[in-house]
Order: C-alpha cells, then sequence, then structure tokens
C-alpha cells in the first residue's frame, strides 16, 4: 500500500535519513521506534507531507506521490499535544474538519465513531475538563470522522499511564482492525511498539537497523543496537517500576 525507495532528507548539511526503504502493507498498524534524535518524527513528516524528501521516492497504492502536496494525500496525523481547540466543545472539535468537507461522515457513522471511543457523555465537556486519555480519543475522533487513507500517529502514549494508556492502545487497535486503516505510529517506547504493531521499523541515526514483526525483534535483533535499545529500555521501564512501588532502585541499574 505504501512504499518509500532510497528516501533521503538533510537539514544545514547534516543527513537526518539516509537511504530508507520501507513496504507497508494495508490495514497494518506500523511503529517507527527509535531513540530522540534519530528520524523517526522526520520519517512520519515525510510520509505526511509536512516535509519534502531530499530524494528518493513515496509510492501510495501504485501512485508516485513524492511531490503532491500534503493536503491532497489524504493522511491525518493525530499530534502529540492533540491540537484540540480550547474555545469549543468535544463534539465542535470532532466535527471541525467536517466544515470543509460535509458529508464525508454520515451522522450515523459519526455516532458510531463517537460510541467506540466511549465519548458520548463528555460531548459538551470543554477541553480543559477533560482528563489525557479523554484528550486523546477525541483527538482520535476528530481525525477518524476524516476518514483518512492513512492513520498517523505521533506518540500518541507519551503522555498516558496505566489503565489510561492500556486503553488507549486497545483502541489504537480496535479503530485500526474495524476499519481495516493503515496505522503508522511514532514512538521511544519499544513496549508500546512490541504490544500495539504488526510490524516495528527501528532505526538509528536516520539508517534502518530493523523492520521486522515484533516477535522478530525481540527473539533475532539484527545487530547489537537493536539487542540493546530493546532490552535497556525495557529494563528501565521495568526498574522504573519497581523503584515506584519500593523506593529502591534494583542492583542492576547501580552502576
Amino acid at each position: 500500500m505504501l512504499k518509500l525507495e532510497h528516501i533521503k532528507k538533510s537539514y544545514d548539511k547534516v543527513t537526518i535519513l539516509n537511504d530508507i526503504n520501507l513496504e507497508i502493507e494495508d490495514g497494518e498498524i506500523v511503529s517507527i521506534l527509535g531513540p530522540s534524535g534519530c528520524g523517526k518524527t522526520t520519517l512520519l513528516n515525510l510520509i505526511l507531507g509536512i516535509t519534502d524528501a531530499d530524494s528518493g521516492k513515496i509510492i501510495f497504492q501504485g501512485e508516485d506521490i513524492t511531490n503532491v502536496p500534503m493536503e491532497k494525500r489524504g493522511f491525518n496525523i493525530v499530534f502529540q499535544d492533540y491540537a484540540l481547540f480550547p474555545n469549543l466543545n468535544v463534539y465542535q472539535n470532532i466535527v471541525y474538519g467536517l466544515k470543509n468537507k460535509p458529508g464525508i461522515t454520515t451522522e450515523e457513522e459519526l455516532g458510531e465513531m463517537i460510541e467506540l471511543l466511549g465519548l458520548k457523555e463528555h460531548l459538551d465537556k470543554k477541553i480543559d475538563q477533560l482528563s489525557g486519555g479523554q484528550k486523546q480519543r477525541a483527538a482520535l475522533a476528530r481525525t477518524l470522522v476524516m476518514k483518512p487513507k492513512i492513520l498517523l500517529l505521533d506518540e500518541p502514549l507519551s503522555a498516558l499511564d496505566g489503565v489510561i494508556k492500556e486503553s488507549i492502545k486497545a483502541k489504537i487497535k480496535q479503530i485500526a482492525r474495524e476499519y481495516h486503516l493503515t496505522t503508522i505510529i511514532v514512538t521511544h517506547d519499544p513496549e508500546e511498539a512490541l504490544t500495539l504493531s504488526d510490524h516495528v521499523l527501528i532505526i538509528d541515526q536516520g539508517r534502518i537497523s530493523q523492520y521486522g514483526k515484533p516477535d522478530e525483534i525481540v527473539q533475532t535483533p539484527q545487530n547489537g543496537f537493536v539487542k540493546e535499545f530493546i532490552l535497556r529500555q525495557l529494563e528501565i521501564k521495568k526498574n522504573n517500576i519497581y523503584s515506584l512501588f519500593t523506593g529502591f532502585m534494583p542492583d542492576s541499574m547501580v552502576s
């Protein structure tokens, strides 16, 4: 469905992405994973159309869209900070984009989306009355009513914790499956990527370190960076939870 061929991108003569080749199938959930500054957000912006590649091609459903502007690609993004309008209530936020595309979503489909995301009782609330999880669901609803060809999510779970985080993960999976919606997620958290995705793309210093199914990455990491990054991040998360409940840091974290 989506294919990237030899994508390169630099800023001020500094290479951010180098020779990125990637194929994403229709309806898949794919996470772009890596440390801060590795180029994953730049890659998301290239797919969305906010940023232009220096070289290479982006192919969508067999058509070269490398130079197609963002508004004509039909992809939609949910930003890390949700980007909701504070002066509007939840319902007004959800239907805001429909003003420019009336009829793209029926009243019945809108109601189903609101029901699916558990927002029915929150429609009249202002944004500052919502929890982080409710804001994330409202941002998802606002994007989904526009019927995007690809859904892009930028660190969708970074501001959430515990049960709320798991609930949003479940909703993202449910939406992707029910609507057969190709979904691309940027995250720095291996646990999120491995538990949420059909495939995981790991980037290191602008290059692809590994692209595969979650179990392949865990069981057969292709290089030392992948192995160390995955295991180290999961170890940090496990030990942070341990120290939160006990007040002590495990010996494995003491250097």
